[in-house]
């Protein structure tokens, strides 16, 4: 006689609504935010950033800021586009935690420079980075459609 043993796999519950909301509208928040940011640090002279807010745009090597403008653009198709097309939602997560690391950096960067001013927005850019990224790796995350 053979001895057939089933067992069942235990599944997180599926995130409510509730969550689902929160988590689309702080993805579509941070793409937004990186998105014009990496638009504006792409297409505009270090000088014309000063008057908005970016004091350090002309104190850092222009490479930098273009290299730091395209992280922003990449990180917001990826915070979005692979969890709504559903080919490769992992990289969700992995583009929240890009915004996680840029901003940690932002941060330390801002205090060198004595510009505490600025650190308000970082932490709130961090925090929502870090909802996103628990959110679509662990609470609710987005199954691939292959």
């Amino acid at each position: 006689m053979s001895d057939v043993r089933t067992t069942t796999a235990v599944l997180a519950p599926r995130a409510g609504l509730g969550w689902q909301i929160a988590l689309w509208t702080s993805q579509i928040l941070l793409a937004g935010f990186y998105g014009l940011s990496g638009f504006m640090k792409t297409t505009m002279t270090p000088e014309q950033l000063v008057p908005m807010g970016l004091n350090y745009a002309v104190d850092i090597p222009h490479w930098l800021l273009l290299f730091i403008g395209a992280m922003e653009l990449a990180g917001a198709v990826g915070i979005v586009l692979p969890a709504l097309a559903r080919i490769a939602p992992s990289l969700t997560p992995l583009a929240a935690l890009g915004f996680v690391t840029l901003q940690v950096l932002a941060i330390v960067f801002h205090i060198t420079r004595g510009e505490l001013h600025v650190l308000p927005m970082n932490v709130v850019l961090v925090a929502i980075a870090v909802f996103v990224l628990w959110g679509r790796a662990a609470k609710a995350p987005i199954e691939g459609r292959f």
